[in-house]
């Protein structure tokens, strides 16, 4: 099945839609999700929850702003990293005391997306191949040997990379090394 007819059974709230999503999405998101979560309990959930979410906030979809594959890998990637936060937040068998706020102040939130800001910007101006090699590291969360083996490169070569990648990023932004550390 075509990737339209997909979105059309899922614009329609069609239940082969979400069958068809896991088909040919399945593979993709349980690649998101593999990296972050670790038991097999939490990834069927977390691929669950996705495919929930997918098709729950489909309208929201719009292609002018990349690809629905592109779409789908980041709503999986959220879910599972808000499944691992919410798992650490609340540890099973653990009793819960009254504790200080773990969350951001406002401001905060602020700074941190003004920097993110920042950080998309300074993306922008590196090559396609060294974007992509920093999305797999910092976004995607894959090890250095799984880059190395699926790029055909050697791991010190995609580590050498890497520090390359952060240093120009850093003088892009004006900054230390901390302040790039902080965006990821």
């Amino acid at each position: 099945m075509r990737e339209a007819e997909i979105l059309e059974l899922l614009e329609s709230h069609d239940e082969q839609g979400m069958e068809e999503l896991l088909t040919h999405y399945g593979p993709l998101m349980r690649y998101v999700i593999k990296p972050i979560l670790r038991d097999k309990h939490d990834i069927e959930d977390c691929l669950s929850e996705t495919a929930m979410r997918i098709w729950e906030n489909f309208d929201t979809y719009d292609e002018n702003k990349g690809s629905f594959a592109a779409w789908v890998t980041a709503i999986t990637r959220n879910t599972a990293l808000n499944l691992i936060r919410r798992k650490n937040r609340h540890p099973e068998n653990e009793i819960e005391d009254e504790i200080e706020s773990t969350e951001p102040t406002p401001e905060e939130v602020v700074l941190r997306e003004e920097r993110q800001r920042e950080l998309r910007r300074a993306l922008d101006l590196l090559s396609q191949k060294e974007r992509n090699l920093f999305y797999r590291k910092y976004y995607y969360l894959q090890s250095t040997e799984k880059i190395a083996a699926e790029m055909g490169m050697t791991i010190r070569s995609v580590e050498g990379k890497l520090y390359r990648i952060k240093k120009k990023l850093r003088k892009m932004m004006g900054g230390d090394e901390d302040e790039v550390r902080s965006y990821e």
